[in-house]
């Protein structure tokens, strides 16, 4: 009787979260398919094993999972096109977004991300719009982030996005982030609101702002050798697993930005709506990145935006 095929999937986030479910999906749409031929095991949250949470992209390429997901503004060091899709207001609104990384964009952005890591890509999940939070004051405008530390992901557009803002961003991991939110050394940090929530971020932050400022991606990332030596049923499985459990997270995640909401008002937080004059001068500050996206990248990156 032949082994069973080994699958070992990750995350960073509790059992409950969107990402997780969505791993579970996975799990359990290949089980009911394979029975015994398949041997799945999770590992929620690496940072509960003393990882930092951008380790898991080395814990895939290597092999020890099989299968993880992470934003895709980790990888901008070695797929700088990344960097494209981590423009603010790049994307109007959800379909918007969804459209892009399941289209053209997306199978361009694949081919990258395989030439620079060891990975098959199996799709993208939805971490959603980032919004502001911090616990000074409320931002309405541009100048009311003027000196703030604010954590930042390792992404250089993210970084010179709120230099532009007139913040003082910081990068750093998300273990790291939460140790300074925690003890107010870190005066802000911008996520979406189920992020904000699960890393229990609105208990020291009483100022959040929806301001929608990126859209982030996960992408489900396979180790290489693994996928490359399954057999094509099996292969074709996962593919499909994978492409049923994104639809199913993205509407999971819609609901749960709306149940993170509700959590922000039981804690008494304030959340600023801007108006459509106050998004307008986030935008004008940060113009200066589309012009010199259309330098560094042409019109190709635009153009497969559009579809």
């Amino acid at each position: 009787m032949a082994e069973p095929i080994q699958i070992r999937m990750g995350g960073y986030g509790p059992p409950t979260t969107t990402h997780s479910r969505a791993l579970k999906f996975i799990g359990d749409r290949l089980e009911e398919q394979f029975d015994d031929g398949v041997d799945v095991k999770y590992i929620w949250n690496i940072m509960d094993f003393g990882y930092r949470a951008d380790e898991i992209l080395w814990l895939t390429e290597c092999g020890i999972l099989t299968l993880s997901y992470q934003s895709t503004s980790y990888l901008t060091d070695r797929v700088p096109e990344l960097e494209f899709v981590d423009l603010p207001f790049l994307f109007a609104d959800l379909e918007e977004a969804r459209a892009s990384f399941d289209g053209p964009l997306g199978r361009y952005l694949d081919e990258r991300i395989e030439a620079g890591f060891n990975y098959r890509m199996l799709g993208y999940f939805e971490n959603g719009f980032r919004h502001i939070s911090n616990r000074l004051r409320p931002i309405q405008v541009p100048d009311d982030l003027k000196d703030m530390k604010i954590r930042m992901l390792p992404s250089d557009m993210h970084v010179r996005t709120f230099d532009l803002l007139g913040a003082e961003p910081l990068r750093m991991d998300l273990t790291e982030a939460i140790e300074g939110i925690v003890d107010g050394t870190l005066d802000a940090q911008e996520n979406p609101l189920a992020n904000t929530v699960t890393y229990g971020v609105h208990k020291h932050h009483p100022y959040h702002t929806l301001s929608g400022h990126f859209y982030l991606s996960r992408g489900v990332y396979g180790h290489r050798e693994s996928v490359d030596g399954w057999p094509e049923d099996f292969r074709n499985a996962m593919r499909d697993a994978v492409q049923a459990a994104t639809a199913r997270q993205r509407e999971l995640a819609v609901a749960e930005e709306g149940i993170s909401q509700k959590a922000l008002d039981d804690k008494g937080c304030e959340t600023v709506e801007l108006t459509e004059d106050e998004r307008a001068a986030f935008r004008a500050a940060v113009a200066p990145l589309y012009e010199d996206a259309r330098v560094r990248f042409g019109d190709t990156m635009f153009d497969l935006l559009k579809g």
